[in-house]
C-alpha cells in the first residue's frame, strides 16, 4: 500500500529506487512459541480460580448472600465495560523501546497477582457490609488488571505469529498449557485449599503466575516497525468505527460473550453440583469431574488442532459449538459421580474444539482490518472481545439472582429446599441455552476474500 503513494523517477537505477522504497529494517528476532505460550499457563493460574472458586468461598463459605454477589459482580461488569476499551486503545497507542504490549505486562502482572491473593485472603471476620465492601474492592482489583495483562497478551499473537499455520501451532500450545493450569487452579483447588487453606492457595499460585508472566514478557519480540515512532497511531473513534462497522466482529463478539457466559456458569457451578446434586458436602467429586474434563480436552485439543489445518477454523468452531450444546444433556441426568465423570468427557469434546479456534477468528478479524486501514489495532480488537467474555460477568451475576428468586437458594447458610435445581440450573440448563445462541450465531460469520488472504500471507 505504502509503495503506490512513492514516486520513483523512471531513469533511476533499480537499486536505487529499492534503497528509496524499501529502507532497511532489520528482522524481527523470532519468538519461541511454546514460551509465549507459557503465559496462558500463567493467566490460567489465576483466571479460573476465581471464576470457579470466588461465588463458593463467598457465599457458601463466608455467608455472603447470593443477591449482594450478584449486585457487586454486576457494578464491576459496567465498570469492565468502560476499562476495557480504553486498554486496548493506550496499547496500540504505546511507543517505547520495549514496544508496546511488554511493558503493560510486565508492570500489570505483579498487580494482578498481589490483589488475587488479597481476594481470596478474606477473613471470617468480615461480615455483612464490611465483607460486600472488601469482595467488591478486590473482585474489581484482581478483575481490571486481568483484562489488562490478559488484553496485551493476546495482542501478541497476532502481530508476532503472522500466518494461521503459525498461530494455530502457538495457539494450540497455549491452549495446552492452559489446561495444565486450571487443572491446578480448577481441578486441584478443593484438595489443596482444604489442606492449606484458600489464602495460602492463592499466594502460591498468584506468585508462580507472577514470575511466569514477566519471563513470557522479556522473551516476546514486538515488531519495531509497529512501535517505532514513524508506526500510526490510532485514535479511539477511528478504532471504535473500525468495530462498529465490522459485521463479523459483532456476531463473533456475540457468539464468544455467549460461550464465555458458558465456561463462567459452568466453572463456578460445579462446587454447587457436587455439594447439593452428588451429595458430596466436601466437595472433593469436583477435583474429579473437573480433572476428566481437562485431561480429556488435552487429547482432543490434538484431534481439533488437526481439524482446523485440514477444513480452517471458522468450519471447526461452528461444528465444537454445536457438540458443545448436545454435551450438557447426560449431564442433566446425572446423579452419581461416574455419570458426572462420564459426561465431563462430552463437554471436553466440545469446549476443546473451541478454544482451538476462536483466537484465530479474531486474529484474522485484526489481518482483515490492517489490510484496509494500514494500521495495527491488535489491541482494541482483543480488549474489545475480552470485554465480551467479561459480560459473562454480568450473566454470572443475574444466574446467582435468578437461584434466590426462582429456587430459594439464599446462602450456603440458607439453601433453600431445592438447592439440586439450583446447582442445575446454573451449571447445566443455562449453559446449555447460551452455548445454543453461539452455535447459532457462529453460522452467520462471513470472511471476505481480503480476510482470508491476509490471514493466509506473511506479514
Amino acid at each position: 500500500m505504502a509503495d503506490t503513494d512513492v514516486t520513483v523517477p523512471s531513469s533511476a537505477p533499480d537499486a536505487s529506487a529499492s534503497s528509496v522504497q524499501e529502507p532497511f529494517v532489520e528482522p524481527v528476532r523470532p519468538t519461541n512459541p511454546a514460551r509465549y505460550a507459557l503465559g496462558m499457563f500463567a493467566g490460567s493460574l489465576m483466571s479460573p480460580m476465581v471464576s470457579t472458586y470466588v461465588a463458593f468461598f463467598y457465599v457458601d463459605r463466608l455467608g455472603m448472600s447470593a443477591i449482594a454477589f450478584g449486585v457487586v459482580m454486576a457494578i464491576y461488569g459496567v465498570l469492565d465495560a468502560i476499562g476495557n476499551p480504553i486498554y486496548g486503545y493506550l496499547s496500540d497507542r504505546t511507543r517505547t523501546k520495549w514496544g508496546r504490549r511488554r511493558p503493560w505486562i510486565l508492570i500489570g502482572a505483579p498487580l494482578w497477582a498481589v490483589v488475587f491473593i488479597a481476594l481470596f485472603c478474606a477473613s471470617g471476620a468480615l461480615q455483612g457490609a464490611a465483607l460486600i465492601a472488601y469482595f467488591a474492592a478486590f473482585i474489581v482489583l484482581t478483575q481490571s488488571f486481568d483484562s489488562l495483562v490478559t488484553a496485551n497478551y493476546e495482542a501478541l499473537l497476532p502481530e508476532i505469529f503472522t500466518s494461521e499455520r503459525k498461530r494455530s501451532i502457538a495457539n494450540s500450545l497455549r491452549q495446552g498449557f492452559q489446561l495444565v493450569a486450571m487443572g491446578v487452579s480448577v481441578a486441584l483447588v478443593p484438595l489443596i485449599a482444604s489442606a492449606i487453606g484458600y489464602a495460602l492457595t492463592a499466594t502460591a499460585l498468584g506468585v508462580v503466575a507472577a514470575i511466569v508472566l514477566v519471563f513470557v514478557a522479556l522473551g516476546a519480540h514486538e515488531d519495531p516497525r509497529h512501535y517505532g515512532d514513524a508506526a500510526p497511531k490510532p485514535s479511539l473513534a477511528s478504532s471504535l468505527r473500525s468495530l462498529a462497522r465490522n459485521r463479523n466482529f459483532w456476531i463473533i463478539a456475540v457468539a464468544n460473550a455467549c460461550y464465555a457466559s458458558v465456561i463462567t456458569l459452568l466453572m463456578a457451578g460445579v462446587a454447587f453440583f457436587v455439594k447439593y446434586v452428588l451429595g458430596d458436602v466436601k466437595g472433593g467429586s469436583a477435583t474429579y469431574i473437573l480433572a476428566t474434563v481437562l485431561v480429556m480436552s488435552m487429547v482432543f485439543l490434538i484431534g481439533w488442532t488437526y481439524a482446523v489445518r485440514r477444513f480452517g477454523a471458522l468450519a471447526v468452531w461452528r461444528v465444537a459449538l454445536v457438540v458443545l450444546t448436545f454435551s450438557f444433556v447426560p449431564m442433566f441426568f446425572a446423579h452419581t459421580l461416574v455419570a458426572a465423570i462420564a459426561s465431563g468427557a462430552g463437554i471436553a469434546l466440545g469446549y476443546s474444539g473451541v478454544i482451538a479456534t476462536t483466537d484465530l477468528l479474531i486474529a484474522r478479524l485484526i489481518d482483515g482490518d490492517s489490510a484496509r486501514t494500514g494500521v495495527r489495532r491488535e489491541g482494541i480488537f482483543t480488549s474489545a472481545f475480552a470485554f465480551t467474555k467479561r459480560s459473562s460477568v454480568v450473566v454470572k451475576a443475574l444466574a446467582f439472582v435468578a437461584m434466590t428468586g426462582l429456587f430459594g437458594y439464599v446462602s450456603g447458610d440458607d439453601p433453600g429446599r431445592h438447592a439440586a435445581d439450583a446447582a442445575r440450573f446454573l451449571m447445566i440448563v443455562l449453559p446449555c441455552v447460551l452455548c445454543a445462541v453461539a452455535a447459532v450465531f457462529a453460522w452467520f460469520v462471513r470472511f471476505s476474500r481480503e480476510e482470508l488472504v491476509a490471514a493466509d500471507t506473511d506479514a
